[in-house]
């Protein structure tokens, strides 16, 4: 299902009664809806971070749902699409934060690979209609995820912007993984204290502490 150590770890949460439910509700949902992402990218998060190499988290709420933004990473879209306002703000905070240049792109495909689990609260959205998908099952699942890391030896960084992200990651274990708790980036909100919050270098200084690398945030250019 997801093509790594994932399967193993999830196997039972799948294999639950709800998320046979969710399957349901999914196939028909896109069977007689638009949804997004499309249905190949829904699991990209936990497919391109496998449990052993998450280093750090960062928790979104639904996906865009816009025609061809969402693929499947939180705060993320696809290369060629316009940079989401909460993205913008990231990339700002990031720039004044680490120094690396700010990417023309939004896609941050090069964070999942380097160990950033970019994941979503709910991980499917009709079109136009954000939050559609809320309360069909996915927050059982994705708790279920962040509970197994929050289990694990090796310490994980969590970045949780905004009160929804940190309610849903209050049964972190702070005295083993680094939580990182701001305001959310959005225009509404990143000058209330996500803004100066430098969670990039803190993630970073953290992994070093610990023995592991750090995250390379510098996100390249798309090839042509």
């Amino acid at each position: 299902m997801f093509g790594n150590d994932w399967d193993t770890i999830l196997e039972e949460e799948v294999q639950q009664p709800y998320f046979d439910e969710l399957r349901h509700k999914l196939a028909v949902e896109y069977k007689t809806q638009t949804v997004y992402p499309p249905k190949e990218l829904i699991f990209s998060a936990l497919k391109r971070t496998s449990f052993a190499d998450t280093k750090a988290v960062i928790l979104g709420q639904d996906p865009y749902h816009g025609p061809g933004q969402a693929q499947g990473l939180s705060f993320s879209v696809m290369p060629g699409v316009r940079i989401p306002p909460s993205l913008r703000n990231i990339y700002k905070e990031l720039h004044e934060d680490v120094g690396v240049p700010v990417p023309g792109h939004g896609s941050l495909v090069h964070w999942a690979d380097e160990g950033v689990l970019l994941l979503n609260t709910v991980l499917t959205v009709r079109d136009g209609q954000p939050n559609s998908h809320k309360g069909i099952g996915w927050e059982r699942f994705t708790d279920a995820v962040i509970a197994k890391l929050n289990e694990r030896e090796k310490p994980v960084v969590f970045m949780l912007w905004g009160s929804p992200a940190q309610r849903k990651g209050s049964f972190i274990d702070e005295d083993k993984h680094l939580v990182l708790k701001s305001a959310h980036p959005s225009p509404l909100a990143a000058h209330r204290g996500y803004f100066g919050s430098r969670p990039f270098s803190k993630c970073n200084a953290f992994l070093e502490e610990h023995g592991m690398k750090p995250v390379d945030w510098v996100i390249p250019p798309i090839q042509s």
